[in-house]
Formats: structure tokens, sequence, C-alpha cells
């Protein structure tokens, strides 16, 4: 997926990725033999490449293929993981419409209360999350998150009140909580900070392959005509058993850092590992932080963020979960409204590998995320005040689905800016957790009194998007205006993630503490 050895790396450099250095060390048994002297602050990934006697310099074609082979071992993983968390997650979007309300007797609002206790419950186990990344092996932790999240979609058929249903989607919540900071750490362990855009946006694509297989799934099981077992609960049955078989893979099959990486070989981990320390994220580090921890606290890209994230949430909440019902209100049948709900997944992985790709070759974060509120504004307003025609509506509809791209934008920006093991941890989280808050607000504005048309909540659709747009503006004239106070990048990092072995490569510095930390927009 792109060639560029030394010259990307320059590159990266030249666009803001560069750390600095600590002492404070012990000796202590290196994994190869022998006693080395060890800083405490320093990466596992820096003693691995210390160890190491591997002091050629990777090509061009080396790297080529060596980004290639990780991207058939770890990418397709992570996008099956991702497809099967957001089927499951809307899973009760397409219940909906196949008569779930109906038959567990859902009264005024207790469908949208379903949905929204899934985020409040998402939310809630990101505080735990934030603490255990950085103490437990990610990819094991991400695996095992799945095997529980499948058996919690599986257990929703066993639904037979509002009470049973509302307690199957707080544990789906709280188990799927853990895929977006797994992937995002994963993802950031593998690539550089440009390489890392279009992957990001191929596991993330894994949202519209599901939007198009969970219209097609809820327009198959619709075909189930069975008085004591409905299709709605054969659904969750069988996705809830796919999920799980995908949980047992990811376990067993996704290695936990590229050190431990079986595919690899000895030359192949410590040249990856050389090729990735021009991040100076680091690796691996259980090292915990409270001084990191606390400067999330005021930092202002984060919070900034954070805001971006809750805006363009409300607005993706508002489709994932009502996108089916809208367009059953639009007077089609149950089984078209499923089938007219897929275009709407062409649209979201349109938008997320072309932004993904985009960011690859010119960067520019800011303008893609501010480029997808656009049509996602204009979709708002179709579906505010359109309202004469279902053409129009359905535009609308399609078309705000471009604002999911934005949100693995927002991902991957905080992958790559923030830096020190335990503040990248924690951001991660909060970013997610933001991410269930926006998902929170969107459900809500869907009331009882506002059907059919719902009008109140197509037009925080469009405001939303709006306002998003501006956030992204603010945050890329903040990262200029911290880099210039930085000052100007020194002269000699040409060389810098090269070798690997320097120390000021993988001290667990944050993005502030270190002086040659660049940001990138």
């Amino acid at each position: 997926m792109g060639p560029h050895a030394k010259t990307d790396t320059v590159a990266e450099i030249k666009n803001g990725e560069t750390s600095s250095r600590e002492t404070s060390s012990s000796h202590v048994q290196g994994d190869k033999g022998g006693f080395i002297p060890q800083n405490q602050d320093l990466d596992q990934a820096y003693w691995y490449v210390h160890e190491s006697n591997n002091a050629v310099e990777a090509t061009p074609d080396e790297l080529r293929r060596l980004r290639r082979k990780v991207d058939w071992w770890i990418v397709p993983i992570m996008f099956a993981c991702y497809t099967m968390q957001f089927i499951d997650k809307v899973s009760l979007n397409y219940a909906a419409v196949m008569g779930l309300n109906q038959e567990l007797k859902l009264k005024a609002n207790e469908f949208t209360n379903a949905a929204t206790w899934f985020f409040i419950a998402f939310l809630i186990a990101e505080v735990p999350n934030a603490i255990i990344l950085q103490r437990v092996p990610v990819a094991k932790w991400l695996g095992a998150n799945v095997i529980l999240w499948g058996i919690a979609t599986a257990c929703t058929a066993a639904a037979h009140s509002y009470e049973t249903l509302l307690t199957a989607r707080i544990f789906l919540g709280i188990f799927e909580a853990a895929i977006a900071p797994c992937l995002i750490l994963i993802s950031s362990q593998w690539y550089t900070k440009s390489e890392a855009a279009p992957r990001f946006s191929i596991w993330y694509a894994g949202l519209g392959l599901g939007q198009i297989i969970g219209g097609v799934v809820s327009y198959a099981f619709q075909q189930v005509k069975h008085p004591a077992f409905s299709g709605w609960k054969i659904m969750f049955i069988v996705l809830g058993l796919v999920t799980v078989i995908i949980g047992f893979l990811t376990f067993f099959i996704l290695p936990d850092t590229p050190m431990k990486a079986r595919f690899l070989s000895e030359h192949e981990k410590v040249m990856l590992l050389k090729h990735v320390s021009i991040n100076q994220t680091g690796i691996r580090n259980k090292n915990y932080k409270l001084s990191q921890a606390l400067e999330i606290l005021t930092d202002i890209q984060l919070w900034l963020m954070v805001l971006l994230t809750i805006l363009i949430s409300i607005s993706s909440g508002v489709i994932t979960t009502y996108s089916a019902t809208l367009i059953r209100n639009f007077g089609y049948k149950p089984p078209k409204a499923a089938l007219l709900n897929m275009p709407s997944g062409i649209v979201s992985i349109a938008s997320t590998l072309i932004v993904g790709y985009g960011i690859r070759h010119t960067s520019n974060r800011w303008a893609w995320i501010a480029g997808c509120c656009i049509p996602g504004i204009l979709g708002g307003g179709l579906m505010s005040f359109a309202t004469g025609t279902k053409a129009g509506q359905l535009a609308g509809i399609y078309l705000v689905n471009t604002i999911t791209a934005t949100l693995i934008v927002i991902y991957q920006w905080t992958g790559s800016n923030v830096a020190g093991q335990t503040k990248r941890v924690i951001s991660v989280a909060l970013i997610s957790g933001s991410f269930s808050v926006g998902n929170i607000i969107g459900p809500q504005t869907f009331q009882a009194k506002d059907a059919p048309k719902f009008i109140p909540a197509k037009i925080t659709v469009l405001a939303t998007q709006a306002a998003a747009a501006c956030i992204a503006v603010v945050l890329f004239l903040y990262y200029v205006w911290a880099n210039r106070r930085k000052g100007a990048a020194p002269t000699i990092v040409e060389d810098i993630g090269i070798d690997g072995r320097e120390e000021h490569l993988w001290d667990d510095k944050t993005d502030k503490q270190n002086p040659t930390f660049r940001y990138v927009y």
C-alpha cells in the first residue's frame, strides 16, 4: 500500500513526527540473553531492537514487502471485528422493523432508551478500559471482548420484555467499549503515521459493509415465518455465533505486539520497529505515570477532539440507530426499508476509503473532516425540509452517511498526536467515550411526540455537522500554533528512525514533554 522507506521517514518528520531523553536506569536480563542497562521509561520495543545485532538498513523494497505482509495478517482481522461490532450494535435497528417493538410490547420511548443505555454502558466501561489496556496485551483484551459481546448479542434473542432487552443491550455496550481503543492502539503499533491513515480507513470501512450486510440479513430473516421463534430472534443468534468465532480467531491469531508476531522473522521484526520508531509514540510500556494522566486535564487538543467527536457522533447515532425506522416511516414496508438502507453502507465505504487514502498522500486531516461535514449538512437539510418527497428524504439519509469517515480521521489523529503510553491509553478511551456521549444524545432527539417525521432530530443532524466543521478548523489552527511554539524542527533529524536504537525515539514522554514532537494536521 505504498512505497516510501527512508524518504517516507524523512517526510513524516518534516510534517511533525519526531522525542527527547531520560536517564534512571537499572540492569536486567534481556530477552535474548545477557544483562543490559535498562531505563525504566524506555519502551519494550527499544530493548528488543537494542539486543538485536541487526544493523542493516531496510531498503524501500523490503519495507514495501513487509508492509504488505503485515497488511494481510493484521488488517483483515481488525476489519472483521469492526464489521461485526457495527452489525451487532445496530441489529436493534433492524429488529425494530422486524416486529421486536410489537412482540416485546415496548411503549413510548422504551426503544430509544434501550438504544441509549447501550451507550451509557459503553461510556462507563471506558474507565476500566483506560486502566486495563496499559496492563494487559491489547490483542488478547480485544479478542476476549469480541467473544463476550458475541455471547451478549446471541442472548438478545432471549429478550421477552423491555427489562430483559435492556439487560442484553447493557452487556453488549460494556464489551463493545473495547473495540475503538484497542484498534487505535494496535494500528499505531504497526505503521508510521501516514501509513496508518489508509489502514485505519480499511478496518473502519467494516462499518459500511456492516450496513450492507445488515440490510441483507434483516431482509432474509424477515422471510422467516414461525409463530414460536421470530425472525429477529434467529438473526440475533446467528450474528452472535459469527461474532464469537471471529473473537476466537482474534484472540489466537492477532499478535500482541510486533515483537511477538510469529509470522515475522527476527530480521523483519527489528526492521519494522526501526521503521515505526519515527512515530515516537512507542509500542508497549506498562509503567503507569500519574503525571501523564493529569496532563490530559489541561491539553486543549484533546478537549477540542472530545467536542468534535461528540458533535459528529450525535449525527452518527441518529443515522445508525434510526435510519431503517426513518425509511420505514416514509411509507415503505419493513423488508424494502431494510434493503433501502443498504446504499448508506456504500456511501460510508466510499467516503471512508477516499478520506484514508487522501490523508496518506495529502495529510490535511482537518480539511477532510470539514469536507465530509458539507454533504452531511446538505443531508441534514434534505431530511429536515424536503419532507414532501421520498427521494429527497432518502438522499438526505444517504448523504449524512459521509460523516462516518470523519470519525476514523479523529481516531487516527488521536493515535498520531498523543504520545506517552499512559496518556495515549487514557486518551483513546476518552475519545471512544466521547463517541458514546454523542450516541447517547443522538437517539434522545427522537421523541415519540415528534413521530413520524422527527423534524427536531433531523435539524440536530444539520446543526451538529456545521459545528463540527468549525471545530476541525479550530483544531488545525491550534496545531499550527503549537508547532510554531515548539520552534523549528532540528535539521539533523533526517536519519532519525533509520537505526531505531536511539533512546530518545522510545522515551515514554508525552507530546508536550517532547521538544521535537510535531503535531500532524
